[in-house]
């Protein structure tokens, strides 16, 4: 039985053809995603900006009464909440800031919680709490730092490591592709206002992993033949050793893509932020290690010297090789 080849053998497709323009719109991508991110922020949940979030779903309405809710809570004098839809439409989150007090005495937190709950029921039958999150000003503020610590430390490891194992230029290209597949990220959920918590940093930690394991694979590629081509114009080389790793490359994309679009579709609200994080990341990562990394070490002036100095005899014409 003949195999299914996603990729034809011998594939050559002129990647680095189109490198300006697929610069320049990862350029004009990234400045909108921080455009996004400064101008309407990200819908920060309880565990950075601290506070209090109640879920509720209303099992037997198509829509949230969000005016109507934000009255009712309002009236009960712990300040005005902040009500989103979380999910579906008839799915919401109410936050609150915790009460004067509240980091002193825990009390003052489920009272509220309580009060809040208890008001919802009892003015909507069909109300039901999926859950209770509260997270206290200091708390949240370390929870913050770390995470964000976490994902600049991550960042700039990944660079030095390839630098290491590589050269100097393939480490500003994989940090480069990294802030790129991040700052994209971010910009998907400043427009959309998904809740951005603990669950999306670990998402991004886990795209800046993979989009490391894709480039490292390529850089290899790349770093075998500049000592096996050493006359090979750089363009033509980094084409060749995109379309020698593209099958693994769709192959990985692929079979990553079906799990993340059946938790899409079928899995639970709750992880619904973080599997679309990562979707979004296979894609940004899979393009940024042929158009980012790739291409950057044209300019960045890597050549076959950057490995192995003098003459190989792989490219040395059989009549020189005679005399």
């Amino acid at each position: 039985m003949k195999l299914l080849k996603l990729v034809p053998d011998h594939t050559n497709i002129h990647f680095l053809k189109w490198r300006v323009p697929f610069y320049l719109v990862s350029v004009l991508l990234v400045a909108a995603s921080w455009g996004l991110v400064l101008t309407k922020g990200l819908n920060l949940g309880v565990d950075f900006i601290g506070g209090q979030m109640i879920r509720v779903t209303f099992d037997h309405s198509a829509e949230a009464p969000v005016a109507t809710l934000r009255d009712e809570v309002t009236q009960l004098g712990y300040g005005e909440p902040t009500i989103q839809r979380f999910g579906k439409p008839n799915e919401i989150s109410i936050r609150m800031k915790l009460p004067v007090g509240a980091d002193k005495d825990p009390a003052l937190s489920d009272k509220m919680s309580r009060t809040i709950t208890a008001s919802v029921k009892a003015h909507h039958a069909d109300a039901r709490i999926d859950g209770v999150d509260s997270v206290s000003g200091k708390v949240s503020k370390e929870l913050g730092w770390d995470a964000f610590r976490a994902l600049g430390l991550a960042a700039v490891f990944v660079a030095g490591y390839i630098w290491l194992r590589f050269e100097w230029q393939f480490g500003i290209g994989a940090l480069l592709s990294l802030v790129h597949d991040v700052s994209l990220t971010l910009g998907l959920f400043a427009l959309t206002q998904m809740e951005f918590d603990l669950n999306i940093v670990a998402a991004l930690l886990t795209l800046i992993g993979y989009s490391l394991n894709d480039t490292i694979v390529v850089y290899d590629r790349i770093r075998e033949n500049l000592k096996k081509y050493r006359k090979m114009p750089m363009p033509e080389l980094l084409d060749l050793s995109v379309n020698e790793t593209l099958a693994r490359t769709i192959v990985t994309s692929l079979s990553m893509l079906i799990t993340l679009i059946a938790l899409l579709l079928l899995g639970p609200q709750v992880i619904f932020g973080f599997t679309a994080a990562i979707t979004l990341g296979i894609f940004v990562g899979t393009y940024s290690s042929i158009y980012m990394a790739a291409p950057i070490l044209i300019w960045l002036k890597v050549s076959s010297k950057s490995f192995v100095p003098g003459e190989a005899s792989g490219d040395v014409p059989p009549s020189a090789k005679r005399a």
